[in-house]
């Protein structure tokens, strides 16, 4: 047996949150790339000094940081923007979460679930991934979440939110596997239980847990020994 990857992704306000939540609550192990993804823009930064380069100081706060907000205006509304955001930070954000994999790896985790809000419009992620799982709701419900989540946003502004990503019934297609996250909690977490026995069979670890020695061994040797048990 040996260790795989689940692609998990959504809509935005489709409850990807919410379903990762009870995943981490029955012990999975989930690398959440919104979480890195604010780390690798972080003051002085490599993919930080590029942000700044390419879409000016006056994107940032006082503070020095990035304004998310003022940048998300900007690559929602202008496509061949956020192509060049993505080129800068998606090459820092897979090698931190590489780091992340090899730690689970070491730790004798059976998969690892990776919380990928573009997955399925980046792609080149998908190849790597034994499964993929949609969280989904009906149009209507997603924009009305969308627009009481983030209270400011007009109708105009959040049905723009919604089409500069890739549209649910085509990820459906996409998916390997969905969770139908409309209805009430009770029916989601129906779902993600079975998702989970699904995934977790009756084997609980790859093997026994790597001694510290390997772990210590260096990333270098790490990665060819992942790589030789998640690549075909």
């Amino acid at each position: 047996s040996t260790m795989f990857l689940v692609g998990l992704s959504g809509g935005i306000a489709t409850g990807k949150s919410t379903v990762v939540a009870m995943l981490r609550e029955l012990g999975c192990a989930v690398i959440d790339a919104d979480v890195i993804a604010r780390q690798v823009v972080q003051p002085h930064a490599k993919a930080y000094q590029q942000i700044v380069h390419h879409f000016g100081t006056e994107i940032l706060l006082e503070s020095g940081e990035i304004n998310r907000e003022a940048l998300g205006d900007i690559i929602f509304s202008q496509p061949e923007k956020r192509r060049l955001l993505n080129s800068i930070t998606h090459p820092e954000i897979q090698k931190e979460m590489l780091k992340q994999i090899l730690k689970y790896f070491v730790l004798g985790y059976r998969y690892v679930i990776l919380d990928i809000p573009l997955l399925f419009e980046t792609k080149g992620l998908t190849k790597f991934m034994k499964y993929t799982v949609l969280v989904y709701c009906d149009p209507v419900a997603q924009l009305s979440r969308l627009m009481r989540r983030d209270a400011g946003l007009s109708r105009a502004q959040a049905e723009a939110r919604v089409a500069s990503q890739l549209p649910l019934a085509e990820k459906l297609q996409l998916a390997t596997h969905s969770i139908d996250n409309s209805g009430e909690l009770e029916g989601t977490r129906r779902q993600v239980l079975h998702l989970h026995a699904h995934l977790d069979t009756s084997l609980a670890f790859l093997w026994a847990r790597l001694v510290l020695g390997t772990a210590m061994a260096g990333l270098a040797g790490l990665s060819y020994l992942l790589l030789q048990h998640l690549l075909p």
